[in-house]
């Protein structure tokens, strides 16, 4: 399963800290070589401030050497440090532990009226927040995720977006929100940054290589909160597929991401429409990315090989069962996946042969016989079973009017708010540019 594995691919678009779950996960499955695995975990701790975990696995690389001297002064200086961080801003924990200040500050949409409020009643100053995004900071590198999430939040209430450290603010909470695991806050900060790349290209100087990097992170760190969240499933495909230029960073930077796109698509029942658009842009990138599961579509949809579909549906089955993030999918994945190979097969074919069935779908006779009965039922199929032939016989179904149409605007709906957006921000940019010529 190493050949499918993107654990490496993944991790150049990772911060060190989300790469962890990835490499606790390859631990478990016993893909890799165990002895490898804690050497790479190592390294990255290594760049952390979580010395007591990197002695952990220091003990159990080499359990027969003694604890390195500059590990234990290293820990030392870091709880110092940490110490001293914390009382450069002790007026800020102050304001954060008083539960009505921080309604108060909530409830305050500007940024000068909220300094201004903290400066004149709770000695506030302005400088102090470069200092509590230190030790946000800090407090991230020693793993403590949930402290440095409320600190990044207090600095995001403060600060202006066109400040040197906001981006910075809300990567770091963003972060922290995936480690505790906090989805519903981490969706939140998902789109905060989505809409700060796509409508401040000038905070990147107008690079479009940096705005391209940007794009490729996130898309990425996204990952963690599409597979997690009750409505991710849905949101991956509006961002990746139909947003052009997550489209286009996929398609330039990372076409490893199209296994997560076709995954959500294959699994969600109510987006078959998507089904089209996906098939080809996989065939655009084809040449650059294929694993079980794109292939599984080109079979299916493209060349309409059932065999071929069949047997790619086996590998899918053993690629999700060790992909950190598709491994909660699997079941959904077979059902659905099933389902689509059973839907093509009867728009080809009249009376179809049980058996023959049951082998494209990778199940015994008897089995499938079940499934399809159920099928039937659940999905009000125009179709009738011959047991004693082993049959099923598929009535006319041709698709209505009504859905072909509900199809047709659901795709047109998500394209027309992506141009839309486009055409909003040229205009705002128009318009900076010509306000920006005036003399006052």
């Amino acid at each position: 399963m190493a050949q499918f594995d993107l654990t490496s691919r993944m991790g150049q678009y990772l911060d060190r800290h989300l790469v962890f779950p990835l490499l606790e996960f390859l631990s478990a499955k016993e893909i890799y070589d165990e002895t490898e695995l804690l050497k790479a975990k190592l390294d990255i701790l290594s760049k952390t401030n979580m010395i007591d975990y990197a002695i952990d696995i220091r003990k159990q690389l080499y359990p027969n050497e003694e604890v390195p001297e500059d590990l234990k002064q290293r820990r030392q200086h870091v709880v110092a440090q940490l110490q001293e961080l914390q009382q450069e801003v002790q007026p800020i924990l102050k304001i954060m532990a008083d539960d009505e200040v921080m309604k108060n500050m909530e409830n305050m949409r500007d940024s000068k009226t909220l300094i201004n409020f903290l400066s004149k009643d709770y000695k506030f100053e302005i400088e102090m927040i470069e200092s509590l995004h230190k030790l946000a900071k800090y407090r991230y590198e020693c793993g403590n995720y949930s402290v440095s999430t409320s600190y990044l939040y207090f600095c995001m209430l403060v600060l202006p977006p066109n400040d040197k450290n906001y981006l910075s603010v809300l990567w770091g909470k963003f972060a922290s929100e995936i480690l505790v695991q906090n989805w519903e806050s981490a969706l939140e900060d998902l789109n905060k940054l989505r809409e700060y790349i796509d409508s401040s290209p000038n905070q990147f100087g107008g690079n479009s290589l940096q705005l391209l990097q940007q794009r490729t992170w996130l898309i990425h760190w996204s990952l963690f909160v599409f597979f997690n969240h009750a409505l991710g499933r849905e949101l991956i495909i509006d961002m990746f597929l139909y947003r052009p230029h997550y489209l286009n960073a996929i398609q330039t930077m990372c076409p490893h991401i199209l296994r997560y796109l076709a995954t959500a698509v294959i699994i969600n029942r109510v987006r078959r429409s998507a089904l089209k658009d996906l098939v080809k842009v996989i065939q655009q990138e084809s040449y650059t990315y294929r694993d079980p599961i794109t292939e599984f579509l080109e079979h299916l949809y493209v060349n309409f090989d059932f065999d071929g579909a069949r047997q790619k549906l086996h590998e899918c089955q053993s690629v999700l069962f060790n992909d950190f993030f598709l491994i909660s999918c699997l079941d959904e994945f077979v059902e659905n996946a099933r389902l689509m190979i059973f839907e093509t097969f009867c728009r080809i074919h009249q009376c179809i042969s049980i058996g023959m069935l049951a082998e494209k779908l990778n199940m015994n006779p008897e089995e499938a016989e079940c499934w399809i009965v159920n099928l039937i039922r659940n999905a009000r199929l125009d179709a009738k079973i011959d047991s004693k032939l082993g049959h099923v016989v598929m009535g006319a179904q041709p698709l209505s009017p009504y859905q072909q149409l509900i199809e047709k605007i659901d795709t047109l709906s998500v394209r027309s708010e992506t141009l839309c957006g486009l055409i909003d921000r040229r205009l705002k940019a128009r318009t900076d540019i010509r306000w920006g010529n005036q003399d006052f």
